[in-house]
């Protein structure tokens, strides 16, 4: 490494699996790019638990993994409680709360409690739990990553949901977000991925604009690549979704393949991820008559993606808000032709002239269909859109870059907690 010394950083996050969704993905690339510049760094996790990368350090952070699988809303056996936090996050679970965010921060601190002068800096990821509060109260220079205000979540879900009990049950659910927006507000410096968040966190998180400081992300170019040797499937198209909720926009992508069938009945649609038995998704599916029509692939590894990326003829994110989309830069870097909404930041990430993506309006089926047939029924369009997204991510889209800016965000955070504390002391 050139320049200065390298950092020891500590990188915090709450749940730790890529598959879990982008913290997870964030997590493992950003302490990979971090390690190839010479830092050191090392992730405290929870469950479920991060994939990292050679010279990455580790301390796992045990939680009661409540809502693990087999066997979500799961109840512990007694011998599982050793302590007042286990008991909260039980306890909370037990109330309709997430206490994730909470607990994990609380646990964290006292793991860096008993690491003093281990770390130069300690970087949160989505987490902002009451417990950060103690951990620059402890000493530590912190600054935080948020991806998007959860509030957007929030929302989203509310809007569709039905019935007073599972509104009231979701507003529970979501009440960590006081917490957040709290502590966020007292953290000297957040990262956050696009132009949109920064503009949604300062709206509905009332963080000051003077903390945020925007550092896009990016994906492992090298992994997701054209594959020439895999053909592209005919009417195969593709979407990614973490998680089955409704601003992920599944919904109105079932609905929009059944509209693009009567056209082109070889339309057919593989979604990387995991339906949920009660989502409204599954019914939709059998409403339309799609059962053979959708498949669902859900544990995947990174080499299978790149395998259904190679093999589909058009990649769609239809989801009603972004703060980023890493599903759009992996379909971008994977030369897939792209059709997008404009929902959040996606307009950003993909480009707004029509070059690399096609655009339309989030939450409509018939625009979706539409564009989704331009592209099946256009083979040099489709060429052209792979094309220009390739050339996108690489010029913008890369972990390295993520990287090197973050650690100049590293290098601030340290200085402004030295002028800090230098203001604090007392005078001779």
């Amino acid at each position: 490494m050139v320049g200065k010394a390298p950092l020891r950083i500590a990188l915090l996050v709450y749940r730790g699996n890529p598959h879990s969704g982008g913290q997870g993905v964030y997590t493992r690339y950003l302490s990979r790019e971090l390690v190839g510049l010479g830092h050191e760094v090392t992730v405290f996790a929870g469950q479920p638990w991060p994939v990292l990368d050679e010279g990455v350090g580790y301390v796992p952070v045990p939680s009661l993994d409540l809502y693990r699988e087999p066997d979500p809303f799961r109840i512990p056996r007694p011998k599982e409680f050793t302590s007042l936090i286990d008991v909260a996050e039980f306890a909370l679970m037990c109330t309709a709360g997430f206490p994730e965010p909470l607990t994990f921060s609380w646990r964290v601190r006292r793991e860096l409690a008993v690491r003093a002068g281990e770390f130069d800096v300690v970087h949160d990821n989505q987490t902002f739990g009451r417990g950060l509060l103690g951990v620059m109260a402890d000493g530590w220079p912190l600054l935080g990553t948020c991806h998007h205000p959860v509030t957007v979540d929030r929302a989203l879900d509310l809007e569709h949901a039905t019935g007073l009990r599972r509104k009231v049950t979701l507003r529970r659910w979501y009440g960590f977000l006081g917490m957040q927006k709290r502590v966020a507000r007292q953290i000297p410096r957040i990262l956050t991925v696009s132009s949109t968040s920064k503009r949604d966190i300062v709206e509905q998180y009332g963080v000051d604009p003077g903390r945020l400081v925007v550092v896009p992300i990016g994906v492992d170019h090298e992994r997701f690549r054209t594959l020439p040797g895999v053909r592209r499937v005919p009417g195969r198209i593709m979407t990614t979704a973490s998680a089955d909720v409704p601003f992920k926009g599944l919904l109105p992508l079932v609905e929009a393949l059944a509209k693009l069938r009567t056209q082109n009945p070889e339309a057919h649609l593989v979604v990387v991820g995991r339906l949920r038995p009660e989502s409204p998704v599954g019914a939709a599916i059998e409403r339309f008559g799609l059962r053979n029509a959708v498949t669902f692939e859900s544990g995947v590894t990174d080499q299978r993606i790149v395998e259904l990326y190679a093999e589909a003829s058009v990649a769609v994110v239809p989801s009603l808000y972004e703060g980023f989309s890493l599903p759009a830069v992996e379909a971008m870097a994977c030369g897939v032709p792209l059709v997008t909404t404009t929902g959040g930041a996606l307009p950003e990430v993909v480009g707004e002239d029509g070059v690399t993506g096609l655009l339309v309006p989030p939450g409509d089926p018939g625009a979706l269909a539409l564009a989704m047939d331009r592209v099946l029924s256009d083979v040099t369009l489709a060429s052209r859109l792979g094309e220009a997204g390739r050339r996108r991510v690489l010029e913008r889209f890369t972990w390295r870059s993520t990287a090197v800016a973050t650690v100049e965000n590293y290098e601030w955070t340290i200085d402004d907690f030295k002028r800090r504390a230098a203001a604090r002391a007392p005078a001779c």
